[in-house]
């Protein structure tokens, strides 16, 4: 009685794993669904031509592809291929800065000790509470009295204080880097700044491929702060040129196929820098998670 009981508890198990691993894989394969019908459907919609658009939702291309293409590259209301560039030497400056120095500080709160450590850790913290907006109107007075209006150092240069990336770093410096490596470089004769380039900086080559990403994906997506310093057509970027468009059609004077072709040329380059360091990604965000 008692070996048949076993085996009845051991296929009663099996059954739940079973019926757990098929839920599992439904609840996987609904959220990858909704991740991906949007970009399905800006690409069905990017081959339509506007009066489709607006005869409704279809789930069937178009064959307006090459029109649109044509339309969104040599729109005379916004210089795509300018705000592409512009986009990009913004965003690849921002995430290189940010995620560079924020792995300093955090480098520099984990490994040495001294008075304010403690402070320091909260004071940044607290900096991470605070929204741009609330600040936006002292750093705008600043940007135009330094004479810095349609540059793009204002949007560079401040991104060396990321709160936020600081935080992660720290998290998985104490989960990945033991003090013992540090002082083994250190009794080899190693400077710290030397240490810190080739030994610190290798080890959390996850953490800084995924902060990479994500702070390329915000500068890149990031509207609030260029539209008020950069007014020279030829120095904006993709969203204040995306807003352009907008702008037009809610008037009825831009076509929607070029402004959904438009959005799918300004995902691509995010697609392309995620696709290079992807195999990074999952085992960063594992080991940062590691330690709260």
């Amino acid at each position: 009685m008692t070996y048949c009981n076993k085996i009845g508890e051991t296929e009663s198990d099996r059954t739940k794993q079973t019926v757990a691993r098929v839920l599992s894989y439904v609840f996987l394969g609904f959220v990858t669904f909704l991740s991906l019908f949007p970009i399905v459907l800006l690409i069905i919609n990017s081959t339509r031509s506007g009066d489709q658009l607006q005869m409704g939702f279809s789930l069937l291309p178009g064959s307006s592809f090459g029109k649109n293409f044509s339309a969104a590259i040599g729109a005379s209301t916004i210089d795509l291929p300018h705000g592409l560039v512009n986009s990009f030497i913004v965003a690849a400056c921002v995430c290189l800065v940010t995620t560079y120095f924020s792995a300093m500080t955090a480098y520099g709160i984990h490994v040495y000790d001294f008075r304010l450590k403690r402070a320091a850790f909260n004071f940044i913290l607290v900096i991470m509470m605070i929204p741009t907006q609330i600040s936006a109107v002292g750093f705008i007075k600043l940007v135009y009295s330094m004479n810095l209006r349609d540059n793009f150092l204002p949007l560079i240069i401040p991104a060396v204080a990321s709160p936020a990336i600081f935080f992660y770093m720290k998290q998985y410096l104490e989960s990945s880097l033991p003090m013992d490596v540090i002082e083994a470089a250190r009794v080899d004769g190693s400077n710290e700044f030397a240490t810190f380039n080739t030994i610190a900086l290798p080890m959390m080559k996850p953490a800084i491929a995924v902060q990479l990403i994500f702070s390329f994906v915000a500068s890149w997506n990031n509207f609030f702060t260029p539209a008020l310093i950069l007014t020279d057509a030829k120095k904006q970027t993709l969203p204040i040129m995306i807003s352009k468009l907008r702008s037009m059609q809610l008037s009825g004077n831009s076509d929607l196929g070029q402004i959904y072709m438009v959005i799918l040329i300004s995902i691509i380059p995010v697609v392309i820098v995620y696709f290079f360091i992807s195999k990074n990604i999952v085992e960063g965000v594992a080991l940062g998670a590691v330690k709260g």
